[in-house]
């Protein structure tokens, strides 16, 4: 080769291979049938509880977030993913939670003109921060709210609702947190109170509770700090600065929890994260996860509404954070349906193809789940390769299309599950009525 091809001629340079975000997880199968279940079981008990489903942006303006959870929130201060719009400078951000989102999209387009709604949603949030087990940059939540209703009832409701949910998944070791932080007057009073008793203690407080000190001392009885502890455990507890009215609230949503059994303890330290709750709040707590143990937390946001813009009108919701479900059910052993197949296609000749396929595509219109044996491009593989497969697929039936069976127009249908491996014949010609009684004993 001359000197000037050599130039000219294109060097292979090796593509550096690319790695998803740090805390952005794919979710590959047979996980993702995992989700699926999961998702499918919360669709079939809201439907249960009449409540829809809305499907909301995941970039929302960062204004949303700081106005309705809290300028001085560690979900704002320190962990949203925030950037500004190269296009028109506006300022944008990934959502880090569900229900301002949700509460934005109500008021945007006047959901409560004609009542109030009970509605659901599923999708990834975004936080910026360490991750670690259950706990992940991009995280899933499914939120139910309840917006336009201001009695206690629906604050139950919801409780129900989730409560419900875990006897549906299976789930145990999961007890209820009760505490109500009353109405915004009650809680200047009870900050007032706080914010002295923390002042005589100022020698104890680390430099976050220093720096919530007068922004967000409620934050502070939240505290994970042991040296801490005596002195938040001594602070003046929201519940003594109650109302009538707000005791009134909270003992109603008591009363309809301990009419179904749904046991529960108060926690008068339990405050949330955001601000921009009142009245009842709750969370449901695990000890299967370590240090991350609320799976599930919500509780009454009647002024949000009015601070994203819209008319004065109560609500309650919750969010659980899926990736910390599932992994509770992991952690429980609690068995999840069988993901196999029901039957897995043996096709020993590329020539029978045609005729397996559309058998298959059959049994597919009848219900059945079916996955048909591919090959290589130059051949189908032996039958004893494809019978490999076939049974570490998982599924309880082999069809075998061979030639023999094909001329006297048959399918093979060959048991994988049980010791004899019984094996039938089924005409080709009538194979809704067989998928039928193949149903049957699935």
């Amino acid at each position: 080769m001359s000197e000037s091809l050599k130039e000219n001629t294109p060097k292979t340079v090796k593509a550096q291979k690319l790695v998803g975000v740090k805390g952005m997880n794919d979710i590959l199968p047979p996980d993702s049938a995992r989700w699926e279940w999961l998702e499918g079981q919360v669709r079939a008990l809201m439907a249960r509880y009449a409540y829809r489903n809305v499907r909301l942006p995941i970039v929302e303006p960062t204004a949303l977030f700081v106005r309705g959870l809290g300028e001085v929130t560690d979900i704002v201060e320190k962990e949203m993913y925030s950037f500004e719009d190269r296009l028109n400078g506006e300022q944008l951000t990934l959502r880090p939670e569900g229900t301002a989102g949700l509460v934005r999209s109500v008021v945007e387009h006047n959901l409560l003109y004609e009542g109030g709604k009970r509605l659901y949603y599923m999708g990834p949030m975004f936080r910026h921060e360490r991750p670690q087990r259950g706990r992940y940059r991009q995280f899933h939540q499914i939120g139910a709210e309840v917006l336009g209703f201001g009695g206690a009832e629906v604050d139950a409701e919801l409780i129900l609702l989730a409560n419900d949910l875990w006897r549906v998944l299976g789930l145990k070791d999961v007890r209820l947190e009760l505490n109500s932080l009353g109405q915004p007057a009650e809680r200047q009073a009870h900050r007032a109170a706080l914010i002295a008793h923390l002042e005589k203690h100022s020698d104890v407080l680390d430099e976050e509770a220093k720096r919530r000190l007068h922004s967000n001392p409620l934050r502070i009885l939240d505290t994970k700090n042991p040296a801490m502890q005596s002195v938040v455990e001594a602070a003046p507890r929201l519940l003594d600065f109650l109302g009538e009215a707000s005791l009134a609230h909270f003992n109603a949503v008591k009363a309809i929890l301990d009419a179904n059994g749904v046991a529960y303890s108060i926690n008068p330290r339990l405050v949330r994260g955001m601000d921009y709750y009142n009245l009842t709040v709750f969370e449901f707590i695990t000890t299967s996860l370590g240090s991350q143990g609320t799976i599930c937390g919500g509780g009454r946001y009647d002024y949000l509404i009015e601070q994203v813009g819209g008319k004065p009108a109560p609500a309650v919701g919750w969010a659980l954070g899926v990736e910390r479900v599932l992994e509770l059910i992991k952690e429980q052993g609690e068995a999840l349906p069988d993901l196999a197949p029901d039957v897995y296609a043996i096709v020993p000749e590329i020539a029978a193809l045609p005729v397996a396929m559309q058998v298959l595509q059959t049994l597919r219109a009848c219900g059945v789940s079916a996955q048909m044996h591919a090959g290589t491009g130059e051949g189908m593989g032996s039958m004893k390769s494809q019978f490999k497969k076939a049974d570490a697929s998982g599924a309880r039936f082999a069809l075998v299309f061979g030639a023999e069976e094909l001329t006297q127009g048959h399918v093979a249908v060959k048991s994988l599950r049980d010791g004899e491996g019984a094996q039938r014949n089924e005409p080709l010609n009538t194979v809704a009525a067989w998928a039928h009684s193949l149903q049957s004993a699935l």
